[in-house]
């Protein structure tokens, strides 16, 4: 199964395809948008009293959030669904739905871990 590889180039996030490269929106756009150019991993009390076993021990670590986009990789369907979104910034948000859908995984990841 193909994985496509997301990459930074000129201050512009990407997405490979099988065609090339797909714009998914400024990489500006994207950091403030996840809040930050760092994320610290936390785990919630509920989830430690839940999963008493889980490891927590990369608790308080605080991770780049460029490194962390630039290691994610995608499914054909996540990059088929990303290529179907508009580029174009609604009046109302700001970000296009594109990046508006790169920045709901990038949280997930950051979240749960890489896929």
């Amino acid at each position: 199964m193909a994985r496509y590889e997301t990459f930074v180039e000129d201050d512009t996030v990407f997405v490979g395809t099988p065609e090339g490269r797909l714009d998914v929106g400024p990489l500006e756009d994207i950091v403030t948008a996840v809040g930050g150019p760092a994320w610290t991993i936390t785990y919630a009390e509920s989830q430690k009293e839940r999963y008493p076993q889980m490891d927590t021990s990369d608790e308080g670590l605080v991770v780049d959030v460029v490194d962390m986009l630039s290691a994610m990789t995608h499914s054909a369907q996540f990059v088929e669904t990303l290529a179907a979104h508009p580029t174009t910034v609604p009046e109302e948000d700001t970000i296009s739905p594109r990046a508006g859908l790169f920045v709901g995984k990038l949280l997930e990841n950051l979240e749960n871990g890489v896929s």
